[in-house]
């Protein structure tokens, strides 16, 4: 197809287009092809990088644009220089990457960008189940913090006169795998990542595509970094939580060998791919289900401990907002927690830490 009086091509957006519109429809009609340049080359294109029209900067949560998960250099910008230093912006529009990442209600402009989570006794059985909404930067902490302190029982085993609690399945990999797929899903399906929580397995599944010619075996190789939506994985980069190798499968194949778990098994279909985790319940544990576990782990001070041990210097409002509980009962229970001496606090207020003295 070249360009011609019914054809054009245009490598990017621009609100000028319109006229060509304009003119098509007042003639015998026409086609205009956005991502192909002049010479009629792809320019890469992807779904996250379409602008949105009617959508500017200032209807984005500005304390999700301002989070301190961005490094230095990028916060020192004002918001619009911000978001054009991460590529988010394409005239005057947002792109949809920009979208998924800061505004406060991403639905509002894509279907399905959510979590699904559920606990099932068997394949037909759903014992409870959870959404979680909010960008995307939001969907990756509740998402881990639901899997740790509702769905997942943490077993006990001693070393010496040490007690130990350690989950079938490593956090660390747990969470490289929640990143993947919301890195790499097609928002374009309409479809929420489904995290299926069994005892002893765990499933994620994304509607996301592998890069053309890949399959499966290339996956587990050492491959380059192709990811399906560069534009959200560039800003996922700059807050530290990827790293722009391709080594997101390795590192899940690391953390499980280390931790003494199963390798994780792959499956790829058109319809997504899946990832599985199982595990080994030990014979000498009690069989409780993490309904049981819910009760233990969900009482508000270990539920303090548990997201203190993943990231010690979140403040009392972070706290009380991840685990769905008000300002003045987390307080509470810091107080309950200080005065046990299970909780000290390092430095001041603003750029001190917490420190867990046991559990």
């Amino acid at each position: 197809m070249k360009e011609n009086q019914n054809i054009e091509w245009k490598a990017s957006w621009r609100d000028e287009y319109i006229k060509w519109i304009c003119g098509f429809a007042n003639a015998a009609g026409g086609t205009l092809v956005i991502g192909k340049n002049d010479k009629g080359v792809v320019n890469g294109l992807h779904w996250d990088g379409v602008p949105v029209p009617h959508l500017s900067a200032e209807s984005l949560d500005e304390k999700a644009v301002r989070s301190k998960r961005l490094e230095e250099s990028v916060l020192q910008e004002n918001r619009d220089s911000l978001l054009r230093k991460l590529h988010l912006i394409e005239g005057k529009y947002l792109k949809r990457a920009a979208t998924l990442l800061f505004h406060e209600d991403p639905e509002q402009y894509v279907t399905g960008a959510y979590v699904k989570i559920g606990f099932f006794e068997t394949d037909s059985d759903l014992i409870y189940q959870d959404e979680i909404h909010g960008n995307l930067f939001q969907q990756v902490d509740k998402t881990i913090d639901l899997l740790l302190t509702k769905y997942m029982k943490a077993y006990i085993r001693y070393e010496g006169l040490q007690r130990v609690e350690q989950y079938l399945f490593p956090p660390p990999a747990l969470r490289e795998a929640l990143l993947n797929a919301i890195i790499h899903k097609d928002y374009s399906s309409g479809i929420p990542i489904q995290i299926s929580v069994y005892e002893d397995k765990i499933y994620f599944w994304n509607n996301g595509h592998l890069p053309e010619n890949w399959t499966v075996e290339k996956l587990l190789e050492k491959h380059s970094s192709q990811p399906f939506n560069p534009l959200i994985a560039n800003a996922f980069f700059r807050t530290g939580l990827i790293e722009a190798w391709g080594r997101g499968i390795e590192k899940i194949h690391n953390e499980c060998k280390q931790h003494g778990a199963y390798p994780p098994i792959f499956d790829y279909e058109p319809s997504g791919l899946m990832l599985l985790f199982k595990g080994i319940i030990p014979d000498s544990q009690d069989k409780a289900t993490p309904r049981t576990t819910q009760k233990t782990l969900g009482k508000t001070p270990d539920a303090i401990l548990l997201l203190l041990d993943e990231n010690s210097s979140l403040s009392i409002p972070e706290i009380a907002e991840r685990i769905n509980k008000s300002e003045s009962a987390v307080e509470r229970a810091i107080r309950k927690l200080r005065e046990e001496g299970r909780l000290k606090r390092i430095g001041p207020a603003k750029g001190g830490y917490w420190k867990i003295i046991k559990r």
